[in-house]
């Protein structure tokens, strides 16, 4: 019942950044450079896709760009595709 709970605090919260996201409240740079537990285990594209005019497509392109699978996690970034993905939302 423990990790019901905590997979459903973990749903929610990740819900809630999203929407956070698209309002502009929270900067995907920030999400991906130092990445809260609930992050974690989200994928990236999922992340990408909720920010504000960058689509399914434009997602995509910038993850093919950088070499990262659609299916790879947050946490599951290297160092070299974390620090690609951070330079490509400073510019």
């Amino acid at each position: 019942m423990e990790a019901l709970n905590r997979a459903n605090h973990i749903r929610v919260r990740r819900a809630q950044l999203k929407r956070d996201l698209k309002a502009g409240r929270v900067r995907i740079g920030e999400l991906i450079a130092d990445p809260p537990d609930e992050v974690l285990t989200a994928k990236v594209y999922d992340m990408l896709v909720a920010v504000p005019r960058l689509g399914r497509v434009k997602a995509t392109r910038l993850l093919t760009q950088c070499r990262i699978s659609q299916s790879k996690t947050v946490g599951g970034l290297s160092d070299r595709q974390r620090g690609e993905l951070l330079d490509l939302f400073r510019t």
